[in-house]
């Protein structure tokens, strides 16, 4: 099998393609490295299977994405997904959720692949509706100052669905929620990485806000799994499946564990929630666990361990699946 994947040098990138290579493919990987880093790919460098283009989606051509051969899925995964990130980098984020969808989509239906687009569960916003199921329309402030992310993964969904509708591209969505562990960059800031870093350094956490307001953490290789599974299957063929764990947390709690795991005591500063930050995020994972018999099995101490292990420079990183 010959596989195609942008953000390789990204956090799930790295870990998807590291998964392909296991399972026997031929992986193309394509990164820009505006947020990847090509550490992540060391080890499937080594892999003669493997081959790196520095390029970027963004610029929309279509023969990017299409290696010598052709290849039967692509996997797109590239963009900013860190709020830090897509606020340093706004017009990309939109340029690589919009022109690089496209050309993702362009590239597919000439090799009559199959494309997984990467969406998230920010397309929700800050919920009106708990748990999120795949039906619900989202609540997104279209002007706030993540809706570079927000609205341009909205966009590249509708995108994908019209190339489903009128080109009878075979295409699938996956939207994601928080996930964490090994390979997420230390000042990423998102929230997981963000307390290990501090509590590594013995600083004090920072929760934005009075930490009440929830999340879902997802260890990466549970995500990988759930892909991998939606890629394969053919029930997901022009719909959006949520990949999250529903085992839901709030800030406050997350920052205890952290601590604890990490063997420091806890300290805490508080700052201002930031604008159109949701108050609880949690996804009705029926779809996945009914069409993919899908569902996370690593328990959020258990990921934890795994990524405080890493982020100390640990050799061996932890594989719990």
């Amino acid at each position: 099998m010959n596989v195609v994947v942008t953000g390789a040098a990204g956090f799930v990138g790295s870990h998807l393609v590291d998964r392909y290579l296991r399972d026997g493919a031929e992986v193309l990987g394509i990164d820009s490295l505006l947020t990847g880093s090509e550490d992540n790919l060391r080890g499937a460098c080594k892999n003669p299977r493997f081959r790196f283009v520095r390029g970027d989606v963004a610029s929309g051509d279509p023969q990017l994405m299409q290696p010598d051969g052709g290849a039967e899925l692509v996997l797109h995964f590239a963009s900013p997904a860190s709020p830090v990130d897509y606020a340093t980098n706004p017009f990309k984020t939109l340029a690589v959720n919009s022109r690089g969808t496209e050309a993702c989509c362009l590239a597919a239906l000439a090799m009559k692949a199959r494309l997984v687009y990467a969406s998230t569960s920010e397309v929700y916003g800050d919920p009106l509706q708990h748990p999120q199921a795949e039906s619900y329309w989202g609540n997104v402030n279209p002007l706030g100052p993540r809706s570079c992310y927000d609205e341009s993964k909205r966009f590249g969904e509708a995108l994908v669905m019209a190339y489903v509708r009128e080109r009878g591209l075979d295409a699938r969505i996956v939207r994601i929620f928080n996930t964490y562990g090994p390979r997420m960059r230390r000042k990423d800031g998102r929230v997981v990485p963000t307390f290990i870093d501090q509590a590594l350094r013995a600083e004090p956490l920072t929760i934005q806000g009075d930490g009440s307001q929830t999340r879902s953490y997802c260890y990466i290789d549970d995500l990988v799994e759930g892909v991998v599974r939606c890629a394969a299957s053919e029930l997901t063929s022009g719909i959006a499946v949520n990949l999250g764990n529903p085992d839901e947390r709030n800030v406050r709690e997350l920052a205890e564990i952290v601590s604890r795991l990490a063997g420091v005591p806890l300290k805490v500063v508080n700052k201002p929630l930031p604008l159109d930050d949701p108050a609880r995020r949690c996804p009705d994972i029926s779809r996945a666990r009914e069409l993919l018999g899908w569902e996370p099995h690593v328990s959020l101490e258990d990921g934890l361990r795994a990524t405080i292990a890493f982020t100390k420079g640990q050799t061996k990183v932890w594989h719990t699946t």
